[in-house]
């Protein structure tokens, strides 16, 4: 049996080809914030690891959200492996730097994304990345808060482990996020 699959516009472009490239990225750093929480945990920070457990279902939310405009606009899709991730740290300021270096990464290549699609004239799909361009300026913010707690904690990590209770930093949903494929988690 045959399985009928819709094609609403299913020529593919450079956009769609990046878009496409966005998922494996999205779900790379999914699992750099996993490992990042693993390490935090087994050093018994249970705020920090809790963050960045969150902080990984975010970035699949966002792969799964990518997903989901795909398959609406009748695009290809699949689903990429992920790149290997860094699970070594010497000191608890270096998750977070490299935390913060990935979310300006990731905001760099969703800036990419929406030239690209403003260029091939894809309004929808330039439509689409407004929320994401919202999204990666809320946490480029909310790392470099997070790397200057850590840094005025002055290696007293229970102050940034209050930080996080006291400020639910990242916890702020947003209902105007586009829809993940399968539901957010």
């Amino acid at each position: 049996m045959a399985l009928n699959v819709k094609k609403i516009g299913s020529k593919t472009n450079k956009f769609h080809q990046l878009l496409q490239a966005q998922v494996r990225n999205e779900f790379t750093a999914s699992q750099q914030y996993i490992a990042v929480a693993v390490w935090y945990d087994n050093a018994d920070l249970p705020r920090l690891a809790s963050h960045f457990y969150k902080q990984s279902l975010e970035e699949r939310n966002h792969a799964m959200m990518i997903v989901q405009y795909l398959m609406d606009n009748g695009l290809p899709v699949s689903i990429p492996g992920v790149d290997d991730v860094r699970t070594e740290f010497a000191a608890a300021r270096e998750p977070v730097v490299l935390a913060l270096q990935q979310e300006k990464d990731v905001t760099e290549q969703i800036v990419v994304l929406a030239k690209t699609a403003r260029d091939e004239g894809d309004y929808i799909g330039e439509q689409f990345l407004q929320w994401f361009l919202k999204e990666q300026v809320e946490e480029v913010a909310s790392m470099s808060t997070l790397l200057t707690v850590i840094d005025r904690a002055d290696g007293n990590l229970f102050h940034v482990e209050n930080f996080l209770v006291r400020e639910s930093v990242g916890d702020a949903g947003d209902s105007g996020a586009p829809r993940a494929a399968g539901g957010a988690i």
